[in-house]
């Protein structure tokens, strides 16, 4: 069962291992970090851990 990485955007585990396969790194992991360093996630809101 796929377990959920990114509660604001909805990416799982299985997600980033099939981006990094197709793209030799994960773009998925760099458009959230970039979102986040914008102040433009809700991690606090959706994330039950609160993070």
């Amino acid at each position: 069962m796929p377990r959920l990485i990114c509660y604001c955007f909805g990416h799982t585990d299985e997600d980033l291992r099939r981006d990094v396969r197709e793209h030799g790194r994960s773009l998925i992991m760099e458009r959230i970090v970039s979102t986040k360093k914008a102040g433009q996630c809700r991690c606090a809101e959706k994330n039950p851990a609160g993070r």
